[in-house]
């Protein structure tokens, strides 16, 4: 199996900053692209930003400029650092990674638990 555990959410007045962690276990081959996504009450769950494991990214308009996304193949690990947030970037974030588990095998998608990030104003 694959686990991913998410850290780093918390509580934030608005222009603050947060980074969150993801790190993946388990029976891993390798993690071709690792994201986050996030979802607010009453709405559904959308992508925040992605990358993959040659360092190529792609972000949602609404974090452009605010949020960057890294990733420690070594590690497994893939990283969010918000900056300048806003009380509408409140919600629970989730990370989700698409993982190789033996070589040339298929691929599967994987989701953390999700980590919580509330803005105040």
């Amino acid at each position: 199996q694959v686990q991913l555990v998410e850290s780093g959410g918390g509580l934030v007045q608005a222009g603050g900053s947060l980074r969150l962690a993801c790190a993946a276990s388990g029976s891993i081959f390798s993690i071709n692209r690792m994201g986050w996504y996030r979802q607010a009450p009453g709405k559904q769950r959308e992508l925040v930003a992605a990358i993959t494991s040659s360092g190529s990214t792609n972000y949602a308009d609404f974090v452009k400029g605010r949020f960057t996304i890294s990733m420690d193949n070594a590690k497994n690990t893939v990283y969010l650092q918000m900056n300048s947030l806003k009380p509408e970037d409140t919600a629970v974030y989730y990370c989700k990674a698409l993982v190789e588990k033996v070589t040339g095998g298929p691929t599967f998608n994987y989701w953390g638990q999700g980590t919580q990030v509330t803005v105040s104003s």
